[in-house]
């Protein structure tokens, strides 16, 4: 799983990199009617106080038809990535090793943005200090 994963997002980078076209996006919708089929693919993460970005890579989850499941590059490190979305309200869990919870995402889709910008706050375990962020879809 971990090298598909890697595999996965190393190649959508490429993809983008190399200006390759995407399938067609989907009509836009409400922020509350925004699913899971809305958010698959690559993201970018902005995060208060940092100058970098992270990358996201979305995938449908292959055991529940509600979630995705990833992976996201940050300053060299990868995690791994599981998210939900209902009624506009997205979470995310971030695990450094795979099994243990290290970060916490919880965000609401920009209405008017068609499922393609997500605000919110990040919370790393055992810090009581929240970081506001943007999710943009590539």
């Amino acid at each position: 799983m971990r090298v598909r994963v890697a595999a996965v997002l190393a190649a959508s980078l490429l993809a983008r990199a190399a200006g390759a076209q995407t399938p067609a996006e989907p009509a836009c919708v409400p922020a509350t009617e925004v699913a899971v089929r809305h958010l698959a693919g690559l993201w970018r993460a902005r995060f208060e106080g940092a100058t970098g970005t992270a990358t996201l890579l979305l995938e449908p989850h292959s055991e529940r038809a509600d979630a995705l499941r990833g992976a996201i590059l940050r300053d060299g490190q990868r995690a791994w990535v599981a998210a939900e979305i209902e009624d506009g309200e997205f979470s995310l869990e971030e695990s450094v090793n795979g099994i243990n919870i290290t970060a916490v995402w919880m965000g609401d889709v920009l209405e008017g943005s068609c499922g393609r910008e997500i605000r919110g706050s990040w919370k790393a375990d055992g810090d009581a200090r929240q970081v506001q962020f943007v999710l943009r879809k590539e």
